[in-house]
């Protein structure tokens, strides 16, 4: 496909926005029969569909077949500017209804991992009530590593993200939401599991293998991991959860989401008086976007939650 001529695409009708939205719902699910559910079409209509994009693009956008579903070079450049397309439109439709002071369009939020735990809650609650505010809103919630998060809102992906606060990234803007308090864990089967804190020394804590998150964290809760011996590594807090219950590694996770295992005697803290850290977790939006009434909506309704 690649070898026929340019202006292959004169113009984006609403045929081709349509086949671009079916094509974004594939990737974001992985692959034809992953998406089927949320297209509510068949695979073949799925791949035919996905045909007519590829003949009218005069791209392979992606390869499948027994291998599984994976992403051309072109592929991959034309779903990022589908995102980019997509959302300014999307844009552009709730900045009209604004107009009318109709609280309908799509809130795109981007989310770090386990916070559905938190006490809190104030997420969960500000979700609600802009529901109830406005029942046409379609929320679509993304869970991914803070970076990606940030990022997603910096290409205008996303409208609202929630972080861990460590340095502020130029172009964004932080509110503080809540605060949680990270302890450090092993897990039954671990050397440590059994072993009494008061006759615990801190030299043979620091010498278990630990695991270490690739995601940004304030200097404080860095100096945590920079003092024990990190042979692993993590991009999320799920991701140290599963290496902490191997009963091979000691990590920090927040208390909140550990609890469901430290109540089935599966996870202890370690030395929690003094292996400890707290992290601030605020939402992120761009600086200088451009009027949401969904998402002032929202924001309004998390402020509120304080």
């Amino acid at each position: 496909m690649n070898g026929r001529r340019g202006d292959l695409l004169a113009q984006v009708s609403d045929f081709e926005v349509r086949l671009l939205r079916l094509f974004r719902t594939v990737v974001d699910c992985g692959g034809f029969s992953a998406a089927e559910g949320a297209l509510g079409i068949g695979r073949s209509a799925i791949s035919q569909q996905m045909g007519d994009l590829e003949q009218r693009l005069g791209l392979r956008l992606c390869q499948r077949g027994r291998a599984g579903f994976a992403l051309t070079e072109e592929g991959r450049e034309v779903y990022q500017s589908a995102l980019r397309l997509l959302g300014a439109l999307e844009s552009f439709r709730t900045e009209v209804n604004g107009l009318h002071r109709h609280l309908r369009g799509e809130l795109n939020i981007g989310l770090t991992d386990n916070l559905v735990t938190v006490p809190h809650m104030r997420i969960t609650h500000a979700l609600a009530r802009l529901k109830a505010q406005g029942p046409d809103v379609r929320i679509q919630i993304r869970m991914t590593p803070p970076g990606e998060v940030e990022q997603g809102v910096l290409d205008g992906r996303l409208h609202v993200g929630v972080v861990p606060q460590a340095a502020a990234l130029a172009g964004l803007d932080y509110q503080p939401l809540y605060d949680e308090r990270s302890l450090l864990y092993c897990a039954v089967g671990h050397p440590l599991f059994y072993v009494d804190d008061a006759t615990l020394e801190d030299h043979r804590l620091d010498a278990q293998d630990a695991i270490a998150p690739t995601f940004r964290l304030p200097p404080e809760a860095q100096a945590r991991y920079q003092a024990l011996n990190c042979t692993a590594s993590a991009s999320d807090r799920e991701g140290m959860a599963f290496l902490i219950l191997t009963g091979r590694y000691i990590g920090y996770l927040p208390d909140h989401y550990a609890q469901q295992w430290v109540g089935q005697g599966r996870l202890r803290a370690l030395k929690p008086a003094s292996r400890h850290y707290a992290l601030s977790l605020a939402s992120v939006t761009r600086r200088g976007r451009r009027p949401h009434l969904v998402l002032e909506s929202f924001l309004a309704a998390l402020a509120d939650t304080a």
